[in-house]
């Protein structure tokens, strides 16, 4: 098997750092982000109201291998969440019910899959949180290769391990973790811009009013 392995050096976000981000629906993060880095709208949960918040780790597989992302699962940390390039196949399933166990069982923060998985019932048992773009009965095969923790492309979007995964019914958008800062007090002050404008609906405001106040026009 063809493995290639990456050590990328990123800085891990503390406990109160990720709580926060929780508090940050995956439309804000990316309104504050010129509404980019939102992967393809087939990603989607298997349960509904099953978010997901964490840094990723990658996985790039080969058209239907399971392996990397079986390792990816050993060694990924509680809270992280394991971001797979699959390649979007929607025909040949990447990640099954025994391995959302163990990911369970190692109390990682949910997965990202581009591509197919299956089990569906199982992994809504374990409590994994998955999101994907398919899911089919048709299993892997193992050992024909795969990229760790590399620039992966998942739903159209580049991450890198170490990025903050935001998702939720809508789907999931990717912050870079360079702009962590930025983008949260960015989307921090838009919430509660947002509060207001729900405040003055409910007293009677239009939508083109406060279009009209927000823009001086």
């Amino acid at each position: 098997m063809a493995l290639e392995r990456h050590h990328p050096q990123y800085r891990i976000l503390s406990a109160d750092e990720i709580e926060a981000w929780r508090k940050i629906p995956p439309a804000v993060a990316s309104d504050c982000m010129t509404r980019t880095q939102v992967m393809n709208s087939a990603i989607k949960p298997i349960a509904p109201g099953t978010p997901i918040c964490g840094q990723a780790r990658t996985v790039t597989t080969m058209v239907g291998d399971c392996w990397p992302i079986c390792i990816m699962i050993a060694e990924a940390k509680p809270g992280e969440i394991v971001v797979v390039d699959a390649a979007g196949v929607r025909e040949i399933a990447v990640w099954g019910g025994v391995m959302a166990e163990e990911a369970a069982y190692r109390k990682l923060g949910g997965a990202v899959v581009d591509g197919a998985v299956r089990d569906l019932a199982d992994m809504r048992e374990a409590g994994l949180a998955m999101y994907c773009s398919a899911a089919t009965p048709k299993g892997p095969h193992q050992g024909f290769g795969g990229v760790l923790d590399g620039l992966a492309s998942v739903g159209g979007v580049p991450v890198r391990s170490g990025d903050i995964v935001l998702g939720n019914d809508d789907g999931v958008v990717v912050v870079p973790l360079q702009r962590a800062d930025e983008i949260l007090a960015a989307a921090q002050a838009h919430l509660v811009k947002e509060e207001g404008w729900v405040g003055d609906i409910r007293s009677g405001a239009s939508i083109p009013e406060l279009f009209a106040m927000e823009t001086g026009k």
